[in-house]
């Protein structure tokens, strides 16, 4: 993965615009992420392979943490604090967010095609 090109990231997003789109959408800070701090509550989300469409999409933010969000006819998807990018060969769209010991905080990818389980 590449730190993120905010431009090239946008081309990314916009070529799925009004597309039938695969989505999987991950927060954690449990699982890949363990917490030294007893106080901490462990939480994360995970949603794999939802089909969406959307109709806008949009990066912003700067110093190397942005966030992402995808504009539906009834609603958002917003992934912050994404870091690096990648598109790969299969045409995906990999975004995601790690925290300073390079342990995954936010995934965010896009395909015209379900992903692997």
């Amino acid at each position: 993965m590449e730190v993120i090109a905010k431009e090239a990231v946008q081309q990314a997003l916009d070529q799925y615009v009004n597309k039938d789109v695969y989505v999987h959408l991950e927060t954690t800070n449990g699982a890949y992420a363990k917490h030294f701090d007893s106080n901490a509550y462990n939480v994360g989300a995970f949603i794999r392979n939802a089909k969406v469409s959307y109709q806008r999409a949009k990066i912003v933010g700067d110093n190397g943490s942005f966030r992402v969000g995808l504009k539906m006819d009834i609603g958002w998807i917003y992934a912050e604090g994404v870091s690096d990018w990648e598109q790969n060969e299969k045409g995906e769209l990999l975004l995601a967010g790690h925290d300073r010991d390079g342990r995954l905080m936010v995934a965010l990818q896009i395909s015209e095609r379900p992903f692997n389980y």
